[in-house]
Order: structure tokens, then C-alpha cells, then sequence
């Protein structure tokens, strides 16, 4: 099996113009990638290690290069039972950037979160979403329910 990296990289650059165009984020190609990378970081956190593989399977290289970054599968997982919650992790894994990035509002939070599953549902299946929100705590079931027909 031959490498291509010229061709993932190609891939990614793609994803992440038309990914920041989807967001309303302008050109700001960092920003996409920032809450990109701090929402699948957060949702790996919540979600069985199993459940993360079998999502990961889907995606193209480049984007389970962006989820597996710094992946600690042994870390312990921080409780997230409340949207609210979910939105603070988002925030802590995007770190001082999180300020701009996410306006200190959780409805833009909230927006990212769920435009960005829409966008990611052009690479996983029906199927593997519907395993993820079910492996959701109930009142997070919604940030992948309500996108599932997308």
C-alpha cells in the first residue's frame, strides 16, 4: 500500500475551505480548524473507545489524523451529562482560543456543534451516528438526533 501524502494533504486542504465556507467563518481557516478539532476531541471524550474506532473507520485520513491527535484512550472521562457541559469541554479543548473562537456564547457554540455534525455526515453513515447518539447521555442525544437526516 503506497502513501500518498500529497494526497491527504490535498483532501484536508479541501475539507477545511469547504468546512470554514459551511461555518459562516470567512477564510479564517485556523478558527474551522480550531473548532473542528476541539468538538471531535471533545465528542472522543464522551463516547466508548469502541464507539470512536468504529467512527473513525469512516472518516478519510486526514480527519482521523485531526481525532486521534494527543488521544489518551486510558484518560478517565470527564462527566457530560448537560449540553452546557458538553460546550465546556468544547471549550477546554480549544484553550485560550476558546474566547474568540466561540463568541462566550453558547448558542454559537452550539451552532458549530451542530453544523458540524451535519457536514461530517457526508463521510459516516446513518448507522454509525445513530450508534453514537445512542452511547450519548440523554440530554446530548439531540446534538446528533436532530442532524441524523441530513
Amino acid at each position: 500500500m503506497a502513501l500518498n501524502f500529497n494526497q491527504y494533504a490535498t483532501e484536508g486542504n479541501t475539507f477545511l475551505k469547504d468546512y470554514t465556507k459551511e461555518m459562516n467563518l470567512g477564510n479564517d481557516r485556523d478558527k474551522a480548524g480550531r473548532i473542528l478539532t476541539s468538538i471531535l476531541h471533545a465528542l472522543r471524550d464522551i463516547i466508548p473507545p469502541e464507539e470512536s474506532l468504529q467512527f473513525i473507520a469512516q472518516l478519510p485520513m486526514f480527519l482521523k489524523a485531526v481525532y486521534v491527535n494527543g488521544w489518551n484512550i486510558k484518560k478517565k472521562k470527564p462527566r457530560v451529562k448537560k449540553m452546557a457541559e458538553f460546550l465546556d469541554l468544547v471549550r477546554a479543548h480549544d484553550g485560550p482560543s476558546a474566547v474568540n473562537d466561540f463568541e462566550y456564547s453558547d448558542e454559537v457554540a452550539e451552532r458549530y456543534v451542530d453544523s458540524t455534525f451535519i457536514f461530517l455526515r457526508k463521510y459516516v453513515s446513518l448507522g454509525e451516528l445513530e450508534d453514537i447518539r445512542d452511547s450519548l447521555p440523554k440530554d446530548l442525544k439531540n446534538m446528533i438526533y436532530s442532524n441524523l437526516m441530513f
